[in-house]
């Protein structure tokens, strides 16, 4: 079934410094409009709990991949529903998580039990496969991409950001995940196997990550340079945390999260530095379905609605189908 068009959600916005402006007797600002939820393209599948996006900037193409299946599907500008990219088992995939285009236009395709592989998105052609190294558990989940063509990967269970350079790619075939930052000593500390670092980002210059552990609702600023003193900043958030955070988006100098156990999206302003983020804005609304993860174009949020819930790796259940890519506007 597909969702209606559009229906307003439930949002919240902080704007402390209108407030701080505003005396008492001042009339209150003029409420923003309320944001609009409607589907921007349906996914092939009865059970392809959709976990995560990324967007072509050359193109405005997007790619979507299943967590349960491993497939990609791959949606051109105003296409109604995606179609098949990499089908379901594609090079021995058997989920997918993060996914990325880079610079040069290739597909960065996440496996979590595994690593990543990167691909041509005009041949379908696969260039290279990194691992992640040693018999450890790991649930590697999110990637980023610097304007130069290093990619950074978050693993959830091993608190660390892997890093592959552009030569490591250039060689091709299969090498091993290096790591680049270890958290362990700035996260909380946790038990073996629990969940934490998610969701990560790219500032424009290729400077600064920024990573969410997601339990805390923390979120850490990597300076990506070598000897950085401090290499692992933790960022003071106003005006809210970001629990539940899975994928960031970093557009226009504003942070765009997705909290899935929340079915919320938030938008933050950052400082120069990336030191200090500030809420801006909230949408929160059951239609989102557990969204996962976002990319931002066109002045509206492309949210993956993944139904982790409905017989997905959260509850028992059955999905509403199609499954589908949200547009959100107004966050």
């Amino acid at each position: 079934m597909t969702l209606p068009r559009s229906f307003a959600a439930t949002t919240v916005f902080a704007a402390a410094a209108l407030l701080t402006a505003c005396g008492a007797d001042s009339n209150p600002p003029s409420a923003a409009p309320a944001p609009r939820i409607s589907t921007a393209y349906e996914l092939p599948g009865e059970r392809v709990y959709p976990e995560g996006i990324a967007l072509d900037s050359r193109t405005g193409t997007t790619y979507v991949g299943s967590y349960s299946t491993g497939a990609v599907y791959r949606a051109e500008p105003g296409a109604a529903r995606a179609e098949v990219f990499l089908p379901e088992g594609a090079d021995g995939r058997r989920t997918t998580n993060g996914l990325r285009v880079d610079p040069a236009g290739r597909l960065w395709v996440i496996d979590s039990t595994r690593g990543v592989a990167v691909y041509d998105t005009g041949t379908r052609a696969l260039i290279a496969t990194f691992t992640a190294p040693g018999p450890d558990p790991r649930m590697v989940n999110d990637l980023a991409i610097t304007p130069d063509g290093t990619a950074y990967l978050t693993d959830s269970l091993r608190a660390v950001v892997y890093r592959v350079t552009p030569d490591q790619l250039a060689g091709g075939g299969t090498a091993e995940l290096t790591t680049a930052f270890d958290l362990h000593g700035a996260i909380a500390p946790r038990a073996a196997g629990e969940f934490g670092l998610n969701g990560i980002a790219a500032d424009p210059t290729g400077k600064y990550l920024l990573v969410v552990d997601m339990p805390t609702g923390e979120l850490y600023r990597i300076a990506t340079a070598p000897n950085s003193s401090p290499a692992i900043h933790k960022v003071t958030l106003h005006g809210g945390d970001l629990t539940n955070g899975d994928g960031l988006d970093l557009t226009g100098g504003l942070l765009r999260v997705v909290h899935n156990r929340d079915n919320t999206l938030s938008r933050w302003t950052l400082s120069e530095d990336y030191t200090t983020a500030t809420r801006q804005a909230t949408v929160t609304d059951p239609a989102l379905s557990i969204p996962t993860t976002m990319v931002f174009v066109d002045g509206k949020a492309l949210v993956v609605a993944s139904q982790f819930d409905k017989g997905g790796p959260m509850a028992p259940g059955t999905p509403t189908t199609p499954f589908a890519v949200l547009a959100v506007e107004g966050i």
